[in-house]
Parts: structure tokens; sequence; C-alpha cells
């Protein structure tokens, strides 16, 4: 198995060759504006080294922020046309109604509400009113609406109703990008619905930045399938991720943490993985990122789909150091800082000066920053590490100390004696775990359904084959699937012996899928 692995930072992008198991080289580049360029200059220092000659690579794998960046930084959305199978019911609380305002300016291209959905027992809620879908069709075609997100009350216990009305859909308006929020799983409707609406607001960008993508390694003369990364640390293939960007949102930290258990060869672990903005802290278990059962919050939005269980600060190697009174963050250089830092010439206090001024990095001039005295950046990283220290304690879920595993390029801020650890851990290639845990990543499937009378060992059952045939149609091969996580909660207001059951599997990239 030969695999580069590439993940586009804030500060920097990272390239990977995975040989035989074990990280043969590993390069950084600057991460460009563009992001494409950054990738090709990674992947042009890649081919320096002499280790891509004459080798057949078997994938590719890329983790990105682009998408989560453009729904922070409200940039690159398409305009949505929401169309919501509910009524009466519904009628309340109408899709956007708790977006930022400015956000929902820029997405909100229409909104149509039509009578539909189920029970949560799978009884239909109302007849589909198939010429109210069609009457909306034909106003989203002549509002130019192409990216359409459809929600439908119950939709993962039945997606019956979204799928006939995406048909429809299409028929009026045969280029629409589609959405279903069904297929983004989990029950809760408005916020189902949020991640669905994300989800097609990201479409244009995705087609665009992954073609971007597939460009910049046919320019460097490697063939290979491309895998973009997923948000449970697991890739899926670029034409399916394309579909739903959303999955890639926190995609990187989650490559760090599937980079960190590769390295180290710990499954149950915390995991600081410190970038040059942020230090994301979460948890492993069984090698995977612990997910999030609750809302999260994305660019000011609601959403509850698949996302790793992560607390984020503003502690990186180009963090903003304010002396007096002494602060850190949140705001930072991010890739300007060979620019902006001191040691560099630049104006700006930052972590990563503080660090050279100590002796810890053999970075810039230290000469520029002489006046740092030892007192000075001892107050900075002790400052550092209460950060660290009380995201660790919110993360736990033990009482005792636990091993914490330090990534990322910024890790020299994670002191090594910290409360509530039991041992701080560094890996070699720890700067680029994140490559790493793109290049090792497998393909997953996941179910998240309330089942009616059956028993709970046959709904299990029913679950592990969706959350198989979710995984297969992803790329995986199902011969190497297994399962990584198994819940199941009775629901005593149900009628019918009802059982939540949520199941994720994964597995290895089908020999098919890698060409």
């Amino acid at each position: 198995m030969r695999r580069i692995g590439i993940d586009v930072g804030g500060t920097n992008t990272d390239a990977v060759l995975i040989e035989d198991g074990k990280v043969a080289r590993a390069v950084k580049a600057p991460t460009s504006a563009d992001v494409t360029t950054g990738i090709l200059e990674a992947l042009a220092k890649l081919a320096e080294t002499g280790l891509l000659r004459d080798k057949r690579i078997d994938a590719v794998m890329i983790g990105t922020t682009h998408f989560i960046n453009a729904v922070v930084q409200r940039k690159s959305l398409s305009r949505v046309a929401a169309l919501r199978l509910g009524m009466p019911a519904s009628a309340s609380l109408p899709p956007f109604c708790d977006w930022p305002a400015d956000l929902a300016e820029l997405v909100r291209g229409g909104v149509w509400m039509v009578e539909g959905g189920h029970e949560y027992d799978g009884r239909p809620f109302m007849p589909l009113d198939r010429d109210a879908v069609t009457a909306a069709a034909r106003d989203m075609k002549a509002k130019g609406l192409t990216a359409i997100a459809i929600s439908s009350i119950f939709s993962p216990l039945d997606p019956a109703h979204e799928h006939e009305a995406a048909a429809i859909v299409r028929a009026e308006i045969p280029d629409a990008v589609i959405t279903c929020s069904s297929d983004l799983g989990r029950i809760g409707l408005l916020e189902r619905e949020n991640a669905g609406l994300l989800n097609a607001a990201l479409t244009d960008l995705a087609r665009e930045t992954i073609a971007a993508f597939e460009k910049a390694i046919r320019d460097s003369r490697i063939d290979a399938p491309l895998f973009i990364t997923q948000n449970d640390g697991t890739v899926a293939e670029a034409h399916q991720a394309m579909k739903l960007p959303v999955y890639s949102f926190a995609s990187g930290a989650t490559n760090s943490m599937r980079g960190a258990a590769y390295l180290s060869g710990l499954d149950e672990a915390m995991v600081a993985d410190v970038g040059g903005t942020t230090t994301d802290i979460g948890q492993l278990r069984n090698g995977f990122p612990r997910e999030a059962n609750s809302v999260v919050k994305v660019g000011g939005v609601r959403t509850l789909f698949r996302m790793p269980d992560l607390v984020s600060i503003g502690l990186g190697g180009g963090s903003h150091v304010t002396l007096d009174p002494l602060a850190i963050g949140p705001v930072s250089v991010g890739y300007r800082l060979l620019q902006d830092g001191i040691a560099f010439g630049g104006g700006q206090l930052t972590t990563t000066d503080v660090a050279i001024a100590s002796g810890l990095l053999p970075l810039g001039d230290k000469a520029r920053v002489a006046h740092l005295d030892a007192a000075t950046c001892g107050r900075v990283f002790a400052e550092a590490k209460r950060m660290v220290e009380e995201t660790v304690d919110r993360m736990k879920t033990e009482a005792g100390d636990v091993p914490l595993i330090a990534v990322g390029g910024g890790a020299f801020l994670i002191p090594d004696r910290i409360e509530g650890v039991s041992q701080v851990i560094r890996v070699a290639h720890g700067d680029c775990a994140n490559a790493v845990g793109a290049a090792i990543a497998q393909v997953s499937g996941e179910c998240d359904q309330i089942f009616r009378d059956l028993t709970r060992p046959d709904a299990i059952a029913a679950a592990t084959a969706i959350a198989a045939d979710r995984a297969a149609g992803s790329g995986a091969d199902r011969a190497t699937l297994k399962t990584i996580e198994t819940e199941d909660m009775p629901i005593a207001y149900l009628p019918g012996n009802s059982l939540r059951v949520r199941v994720r599997v994964v597995g290895d990239v089908a020999s098919e899928a890698r060409g």
C-alpha cells in the first residue's frame, strides 16, 4: 500500500507518503490563498525526494478546511431553495428561522413549504402534495435557483417523500444539485434541515474545489484516485464527497487524531492538535475521534449530523501575544507567520516568537526577540498551560489521569506535565499527523434510525446492514468492514417496542475504487 496524504491547514499544507505502513517522507509548504498552489508545492517537494519516481500511488487523500471556512467567513456560498415537506404542522418555524441574519441573507434564495412527511413511527403524516412540489420547482427555476435542499419530517425513518420530491424537482430543473436531508441522517427536523441547507450552499464550491484538487494531482503527474477526508476520520471517494461537502467540515482535526493514534499506537487517549491558529482537543475511542451526540453550531447555525466531539481554543503557533495584560489569541497571523512574526522581521509578537526566545525552536533570528526575558516567556507558557488544562478537563469522560498525545506544528505549546494527564506523548512526524491521518484513512458508513417491532439484536443487525451498505456505496471493501460504534436507546414514549439505534462501521478502500 502506497498512499499520499495531504492536509490543507490555515498555515501549512502538509503532505506525507505512507509506504508499507510507514511514513516514508513528510513535507510542508505554506498554504496559499487559492489552496491549490499550496497543494502543488507540497506535491512538488515530495517529488523532489525521488521517492515517487517509477512508483504506483494507490490513492491520494486530501483533507481541507475550505468548506467550513466558506461558512465561517461568509464567502463562496450559493443561494439555496429550501423545500420542506411537513405542512401544516411545521409552518411556525420555517427554514432559516434560526440562522444568523447575515448568513441567511446570503444563502436564502427562497422557501417553499408543502404537505408531506411521516410520523415518528413511519406512518405518512400527510400525503405528499405533488402538485405543490411541481409548482415550487417551477418557481425555483424562474428564480434561477439550482442548489436545492429538501427536508421532510422524520425522513431518516422513511425518506420516500424526499426522494419523490427530488425526482419531481429534477424533472423541472435538470441541472439542479439536490441535497436530501435524509442523506445526512439524525432525528431532529430543524438541525437536520440546517445541515442540508448548508450542504446545498456549498455544492458549487465543492465541485470547483474538488476539480481543482484533481487538476493539481494530474499536473503533478500522479495517476491515482482522489479521496476527501471526512468528519469521522475516514474518507469518501471524491465524487461522493462532492455531494456532501458538510461531511468535511471538521476533517482537519479528525485527521490529526487518527494520525496521532496511528503514530503512537494508542487507540484510547486524549489528543491535542496545535495548529497555527487553534488547538483542537478531543478523545480517541477505538482509534477514532469520539463523536458529538448533540447539536453542533457551524458558523452560528445549529446542526446535528456526523461531527467529532471537539473543543477548539484560540491557541496556536501563530497566535497573537499581548504582554500587558497577558493574553494569547484568539487572533493569529496564520500563514503569514514568516512575514509578520517578530523573529522573522515583522512587528507582531506571537507564541512562536516566545518559543524562539526560550530556545525551544531553532527558527528565525533569535536576536530580534532578545528583549523577551525568561520570566516573560514563563508567564506566556503558563497561560498556554492553563488554557490547555481547562480544555482537557472539560473533554475528559473519566475522573482519573489519561494519556495525551500532542501533535501539530504548534505542539511546543503543550507542556510535559498537565494536571489530569498521566503522560504527554510526542511522536515522530507529529507535526504532520493531520496528513498521516488522511493517508491511512478508511471508509465509513453510519445508520442512526428508529426501529419498531424488532428485538434489540434484530434492530442492531438491521442498522448494521444499512451502515454497511452506505460504507460500500462510499467505496469500502465489504470484506474488511468492522463495527466500531454501536448505541441503542429504548424510546418509551413511542409505540411498538421502539428502539433508536446508531451504528458506525469502517473498512478499507475497495480495490476497484483504487483504480
